[in-house]
């Protein structure tokens, strides 16, 4: 549940699908799998985009209908530009994202395995690739797939207590959806294969040590600190330029995968981009004038 905020930062309407109207019928329990809603910040225009995943019955598990809407949800938030971070949570208690969706995995063929899971391999690419950061805030338990998902998001928060791992080699199975690609980057080859060898699970606090999340914080009563800290941390994002920012992620993300020259080569031309745009000319302006900058993203 959302505390009492300022007015500047209170959701303008209460959570609802992400879905485009006209869509197919909800299916979990009479409403939407994915649903979202935002905390509009000081200024008109700034605006953090939290993305709730709601499927109780099955702590959130990776099925058809739970991939599509996120899938939609995305597509629809990667054409608005006010939206500046977006927050992955989940709505049900204990739990980030329990993986994939195994008794609906029983129940298809193994052509029809091979489509699903490329279609979950291209989700978690969606969010790797979206223009604005995101923030994975993991309360509970985020295992296999979900530990992918968060391993999508460029920033992780994680309670204490959360346990998490990618524990797909216990079921006869490895990861499937960017896991053996996206852990090394974030841990190192070795220690990553380590992880993936033996499904081991880690608590908040091991993953923090080993650098897996941002930050690790105490649970509290209600079952949602990584939540608030995710939200305080979308919050200092918040003000920044947004094209710097933006333009930041891809230079990181494009760099990462080449050698240092063609990195650097990169960077540069991320860099040229920003040049031209009103926020930076905003930025030495106020700068000069000893005030805080106004951004508005052009």
């Amino acid at each position: 549940m959302l505390r009492a905020l300022p007015r500047a930062l209170r959701l303008p309407r209460p959570w609802m699908s992400l879905r485009a109207r006209g869509s197919a019928p909800d299916r979990e329990a009479g409403g939407p799998e994915i649903q979202g809603g935002s905390l509009a910040g000081p200024d008109q225009g700034k605006r953090i985009t939290e993305i709730l995943m709601n499927r109780p019955r099955t702590r959130n598990a990776l099925g058809k209908v739970f991939v599509s809407e996120l899938l939609e949800a995305l597509a629809r938030l990667r054409e608005d530009r006010q939206v500046r971070v977006v927050l992955f949570r989940s709505g049900v208690k204990g739990v980030f994202c329990a993986g994939a969706d195994l008794k609906e995995r029983e129940q298809m063929s193994e052509a029809e395995v091979g489509v699903f899971v490329q279609r979950l391999r291209g989700l978690m690419n969606e969010i790797a690739a979206f223009p604005a950061p995101t923030i994975a805030a993991m309360d509970g338990f985020a295992l296999g797939g979900g530990l992918e998902l968060a391993l999508a998001c460029d920033l992780r928060v994680a309670a204490s207590s959360a346990v998490m791992g990618l524990i797909e080699t216990t079921r006869g199975l490895l990861p499937g959806a960017g896991g053996t690609q996206r852990l090394p980057r974030c841990l190192g080859v070795a220690l990553a294969k380590e992880l993936i060898f033996t499904g081991r699970q880690l608590s908040g606090l091991q993953a923090h040590a080993m650098g897996l999340v941002n930050h690790a914080v105490a649970q509290n009563e209600e079952g949602d600190a990584a939540y608030h800290r995710a939200r305080a941390l979308a919050q200092e994002i918040l003000p920044q330029a947004p094209i710097a920012v933006r333009l930041g992620k891809v230079a990181i993300d494009r760099g990462i995968e080449v050698d240092i020259a063609s990195g650097m080569a990169i960077e540069g031309m991320c860099y040229a981009q920003n040049i031209p745009t009103r926020d930076r000319l905003e930025g030495m302006a106020a700068f000069r004038e000893k005030r805080p900058p106004k951004f508005v993203g052009k």
